[in-house]
This record gives structure tokens, sequence and C-alpha cells, in this order.
């Protein structure tokens, strides 16, 4: 299943409304009274919200700043994110020259520093498909980062490993990130965490386990998340009830997540919900009821363009579609 942000293109008339500024333009012009640390959260937060390029012109001010201030470790920070801003947008030439930069200066005398870096250098391994040594960065990560009680750099490392190393391994990662989380009082990195859990014991195959994870991640979405966030960890935990063979338990979760789906006109979860309820009615052997599910499956997945980021799962879906058909005649 993939999740797609929604696009939203807002066109404004320029007489009728105020240019609104961006948060790095604001940086920009406020940056003369910040410090070197206070431009680094700044230029994190940016780069969050996925502005990777506005965030690295602010990432080259806290370069000039650290320089001035003679802060080794906020340098090598910098360096450290300049690079990534390039590896993230596939520009990895360019940003091996500043990961060299933070590389000659790094220093494990220096946590923030050095975790910063590990973290990006792990990544660029990584993208050079050398997993063995990017598992490794990232285990010396985690060992730092958590002997220094640096909590949230020490799960971030546990998610890195968990993408790369196979299945078998994730579970010990996942819990060592839910582990370090918790030590951090990191409350808003549990519901993620404890639902990247729950897709490795799907994986596993290892379906009960998969519904407890799913239900203490369902426990953080709702503190935290928003509506979307809530129906999403609302049918996982229905889909991994499903798998598990638990039927009535099954159908208790996905009905409602259905006509959730339908008040927010989320079509994704409209196609996901009915392919989870036929499924059941074939498992039910309520074939007719099956199809009308999975015709209204496939038609709201492929409003939202299935076949060109799932090809295979979508293909699948018609092929069942008319074996279906077929036990009806």
């Amino acid at each position: 299943m993939i999740i797609k942000p929604s696009i939203i293109l807002m066109l404004c008339i320029f007489i009728a409304f105020p240019i609104v500024k961006s948060e790095a333009q604001k940086t920009k012009e406020e940056s003369g009274n910040m410090t070197a640390k206070e431009l680094l959260e700044k230029a994190d937060s940016i780069f969050r919200s996925r502005k990777y390029v506005e965030s690295r012109d602010i990432y080259l001010e806290v370069v000039e700043k650290a320089e001035t201030e003679k802060d080794n470790s906020l340098l090598t920070e910098a360096w450290s994110q300049v690079a990534r801003s390039f590896l993230i947008v596939d520009d990895k030439e360019n940003g091996k020259k500043w990961l060299q930069k933070a590389s000659d200066i790094a220093s494990d005398k220096e946590p923030l520093g050095w975790s910063r870096y590990l973290g990006v250098r792990g990544r660029f391994e990584w993208q050079d498909k050398d997993l063995e040594t990017a598992v490794k960065t990232f285990k010396e990560m985690y060992d730092f980062c958590s002997a220094n009680k640096l909590h949230d750099r020490a799960v971030d490392a546990t998610h890195m490993i968990a993408i790369i190393v196979p299945p078998e391994e994730q579970v010990e990662w996942a819990k060592k990130g839910i582990a370090q989380a918790e030590a951090g009082k990191s409350e808003k990195w549990l519901g993620p965490l404890w639902n990247n859990l729950g897709a490795t014991y799907e994986d596993l195959k290892q379906y009960d386990n998969a519904v407890d994870a799913y239900l203490k991640a369902r426990d953080y979405h709702y503190k935290y998340g928003d509506d979307m966030n809530k129906l999403i960890a609302d049918w996982a935990v229905g889909h991994a009830y499903r798998l598990a063979g638990d039927f009535d338990n099954a159908i208790k979760w996905i009905k409602p997540v259905l006509d959730r789906s339908e008040k927010l006109e989320a079509t994704e979860f409209i196609g996901w919900s009915c392919k989870e309820i036929a499924e059941i009615e074939i498992n039910n052997s309520n074939f007719k009821e099956a199809l009308d599910y999975l015709i209204r499956a496939e038609k709201n997945l492929k409003a939202e363009k299935m076949p060109e980021w799932d090809p295979d799962g979508y293909k699948k879906l018609t092929e069942q579609i008319e074996e279906i058909k077929a036990k009806i005649k």
C-alpha cells in the first residue's frame, strides 16, 4: 500500500492577495539576530517540511555563523545537512563534496556533530548500494546515540537499519527504536514505529503479532494524528484481523472505516476497505457480494492511479475480479 500526499495547487491573483513569505525567506531576513544554533533549528524545520533546496540556503548560513562562532560541532552538522539536501534530490556528486567537508572536521568528542555526520554518511552508503557498510555505520550511530542519550537520533538509526536489513532482523531494531522513543519521551514517534513493526510482522506472516502492534500504533495515532491518520490506523487493525483469520473482528473494524472514508472522500481507502470486505465475503462464499466490493475497490484505486504506483497489485485485483465472475457463472 502506498499513501500519496495530495498536491494542492493554489492560484492567487496578485492584486487581491498579499504575497506570503516562506519560512525560509523570513528566516533569512531575521538571521542577523540569530545564533548558529537557532539557525540550525530553523533549517531543520524547513528540511522536515520537505523544502530541501530552501533549507540548504539556511544551512549555508549556519556554516557562516558556525565558522564565526568557532563552533566545530554546529559546522559539522551544517555541512552534513547541506550534503543530505543534495542527496535527497538525487545529486549525490555535489552532496559528497559537502560530506567530505563534514568528514574532515567531524569528531566523536562532539556528540551532536558526530551523530549527525554518521546519519548522513550512512545514507550516502545506502544510496551507493553499499548496504553492509551502511548498516555498520547506522549501528555505530545507534550505539553512540544510545550511550549519549540522543534518543531521537538513536530512533533515526534504528529506522534506517530496519529499512536495510531483512525482515527477520527488522523486529529487533523496531523494538530498539520503540525503546529509545519511550526513553526520550518522544511519543509522536511511537505511532509510526509501532506501525512499522506491525508491517514487519505482516511480512513475516505473524498476523496475531501484527494485530497487537497495529493496536498499539492506533493509540498514538489517535493521540497525535489527524482524521486520516486515525482512519488508516483503524484500517490497519481490521486488515490485520482479516489476515489473522478473525473475520468477525475484521468486519467490525473495516465497515466503519468504509463509512468514514466515504465521508472524508478518501478515495484510496474506499478502495482498500472495499477490498478487505470482498476478501471476507469470499471467505464466507458470498461471491456476488464480494464481486460488488471488488468492482468498487478497482474503480476507486484506479482513480488513485494504482496502475502507475502498483501495477502488479492492480493486475492481481483485476484478475481476481475475473475469477469471481467465473465462479458466479
